[in-house]
């Protein structure tokens, strides 16, 4: 008998056999963990198993819903390829996870950074860049519709901006020549300044602030009566930058769903790599400072190696998101242009619900074959790039 009561019979040559009643209770502790599974098996079975198997026949097939499928073979997924439709749909969500992807997991590392040192309200700040990703998407997508407008929010700081540019360069200007200034002076008394010392940084802002107050007052700058910005960022099939080849350039429309994704995605990536930040050992940066490491030394030979695993999940996470993502473009709807916006998911949706024409399933279910092979292939590769384990 051991610690937890199961008996056990000598078998020959002194190994311990299982008694009927152990292999009994074993049986049932088995029994009992399917049955709390089954709730999740049942629904994985329907609803990706059977549904994934139904797509697949059918995309070999050029069913409609209301007459029995016939076999076509491959005349689907040949049939993808000339149609230009669910090749903009391709182009387009290239285009969006590779960008999407990149930013949104480099200034998630940045702003987990900055939330992992020691500031004053530092619970304050992290709850708030969290609450972006707990929103609803479809109230997020409709904010964003709004600041998108002709007269928006966005258009309408843009206009701003320009029209107090001569004011803002100058304060710029004066707040970097006052702080190279007090770093030089204070370098030349023999102590250790650096270059974004907060306390001479704070003298710089201030007199910097004054400065250019006192030069608006005196007429030195002032505001440019610029007329109101006009950029359209929905209804426009335009393409952006004008210099790349075709096949690179991104949709205006496009651009604004990107801004939007990337704005709701960084807080649960952020909530990773802060997570991650948190088990580097602090001696490692007690040994950078003390070997004389910049704050870009550290950060590139000591928190991104370090984040490594995590890494690869973010990227992962977020190449499958990406690649599948609808629920923005149905959104947006008719506001813009549907070749600017549409991609692989939103073209399985189009093909399976057609409006009034008959729904074409056959290529809708080869194109979404498409997309799971796509995707998988996506995430392979990455783990070519990124290890899943720190070396």
């Amino acid at each position: 008998m051991d610690l937890y009561g199961t008996k056990y019979n000598e078998e020959p040559g002194g190994r311990p056999g299982l008694t009927f009643n152990s292999l009994k209770r074993s049986t049932q502790e088995q029994i009992s963990a399917y049955l709390f599974l089954a709730p999740f098996l049942i629904t994985l079975a329907v609803f990706f198993l059977y549904s994934t198997g139904r797509a697949f026949y059918f995309s070999f097939t050029d069913y409609n819903l209301f007459a029995d499928p016939n076999w076509v073979g491959l005349e689907n997924y040949l049939s993808l390829f000339r149609q230009s439709l669910f090749l903009r749909a391709l182009q387009n969500t290239l285009l969006f996870s590779v960008i999407v992807t990149t930013v949104q997991t480099f200034l998630a590392l940045v702003m987990a950074t900055v939330l992992n040192q020691r500031i004053r309200g530092l619970a304050f700040f992290r709850a708030a860049y969290y609450i972006p990703s707990i929103a609803s998407s479809v109230v997020i997508t409709l904010i964003f519709m709004w600041m998108y407008q002709r007269r928006g929010l966005i258009n309408y700081l843009w206009t701003e901006a320009r029209r107090h540019a001569p004011i803002i360069l100058l304060f710029i200007a004066l707040v970097i020549v006052l702080q190279v200034a007090q770093v030089i002076w204070e370098r030349r008394r023999g102590y250790p300044a650096r270059w974004v010392d907060p306390a001479l940084f704070l003298i710089s802002f201030t007199v910097g602030a004054i400065g250019t107050l006192g030069a608006w007052v005196a007429g030195v700058v002032s505001v440019r009566p610029l007329p109101p910005v006009d950029f359209t960022w929905l209804a426009t099939r335009v393409r952006l930058p004008g210099w790349a080849p075709s096949f690179l350039r991104v949709p205006v429309p496009l651009v604004a769903i990107m801004i939007q994704n990337i704005f709701t995605t960084i807080p649960t990536m952020m909530i990773m790599y802060l997570a991650a930040l948190q088990g580097i050992p602090p001696s490692f940066y007690e040994a950078a400072d003390i070997e004389g490491a910049s704050v870009p030394q550290k950060f590139f030979r000591i928190t991104i190696p370090s984040v490594r695993p995590v890494t690869f999940l973010v990227v992962a996470l977020s190449l499958i998101g990406t690649l599948q993502m609808f629920d923005q473009v149905a959104i947006f709807g008719d506001a813009v242009p549907l070749e600017s916006v549409i991609t692989l998911s939103y073209y399985v949706y189009d093909r399976m619900f057609p409006g009034a024409q008959l729904p074409q399933v056959g290529l809708a279910s080869a194109a979404a074959m498409f997309l799971a092979i796509l995707t998988m292939l996506a995430v392979l590769v990455q783990r070519v790039f990124i290890k899943s384990e720190a070396e």
